[in-house]
């Protein structure tokens, strides 16, 4: 289990535990991702058991085959079933892109600062996945397969914010957008916790494993993160940072936020080579916002 992070204040995981108590949407996950994530933590589950338990929820399966059968995958040919799918991408693949699917119901809720809704959020989520998905692949890291995963759970202290106290989270947006603040310093000094140990909050309660909340909890400070996590932490700080700076979802948390330069040494990458990988993505983008709309 990741810790909190060194700048939380020492109570951060006492408040967090209360929050998530008065939390009702998004606490309890969809039975399905339960139990995906049951198969997950379970090293004597198969394919099998896997392909089982996503077919209980027909409309996962659409949702997951739409996914695979995109330029998203760009795999060739078409595939039909969750069994193919997992020979064609694996296993872990197929359980980190379920799990992905089954989340996107939990962003709901009324509209926060003066021109953001939980959908603005949603947007976000997914475009990180995206890029950092992209990311991964041409520049050939092990952390391919939970890349989008990673990418979609990274704010999700958000909605712990947004269900416990949405006042308060429309004024740190003002804040922020008025100001030209630090949103972490905003959320904490508003709220009195920020959505980084919200979220890792979150991920345990979930018992999602420990390398998500890691991400959760450490995307704006990725030297942090321990040596277990930080490359697919590195990476999510990089997406995310990239994406903040641009128009399209919700971009507050990290749009004065510079790209840590241990991030880009943790990746094994240069500035240079990231813009150039990420001007190509607008359009990947687009398809899988629209995928997992």
């Amino acid at each position: 289990m990741a810790t909190l992070t060194p700048t939380a204040p020492r109570d951060s995981q006492a408040i967090a535990v209360e929050l998530l108590r008065r939390v009702t949407t998004i606490a309890t996950l969809p039975e399905v991702t339960v139990r995906i994530i049951q198969i997950v933590e379970d090293p004597r589950s198969t394919a099998a058991r896997l392909h089982q338990t996503i077919s209980h929820d027909p409309s996962l399966v659409t949702r997951i085959l739409k996914v695979v059968n995109s330029a998203f995958y760009g795999l060739p040919g078409q595939v039909s079933s969750i069994e193919r799918a997992v020979v064609l991408l694996g296993v872990n693949a197929v359980k980190n892109l379920a799990l992905a699917a089954s989340l996107g119901q939990l962003f709901k809720g009324s509209k926060f600062g003066e021109s953001f809704t939980p959908r603005d959020l949603w947007t976000h989520c997914v475009a990180v996945g995206v890029v950092a998905r992209e990311l991964a692949r041409q520049i050939r890291l092990p952390v391919i397969d939970e890349a989008f995963l990673a990418g979609m759970i990274h704010d999700m202290g958000l909605l712990v914010h947004l269900q416990t106290h949405p006042e308060k989270l429309s004024m740190v947006c003002r804040t922020v957008q008025k100001e030209k603040g630090d949103f972490l310093t905003a959320e904490r000094n508003i709220i009195g916790i920020d959505h980084q140990v919200l979220g890792m909050a979150l991920s345990d309660h979930w018992h999602f494993p420990g390398i998500f909340g890691a991400v959760a909890g450490f995307h704006h400070q990725p030297s942090a993160a321990d040596d277990e996590s930080r490359l697919l932490v590195s990476l999510i700080h990089i997406a995310d940072t990239l994406l903040c700076h641009q128009e399209g979802g919700f971009n507050l948390t990290a749009c004065r936020q510079e790209l840590d330069p241990q991030a880009l040494a943790d990746v094994n990458v240069d500035r240079a080579t990231v813009d150039s990988m990420f001007t190509s993505m607008s359009q990947r983008i687009k398809e899988a916002v629209h995928l997992f709309a």
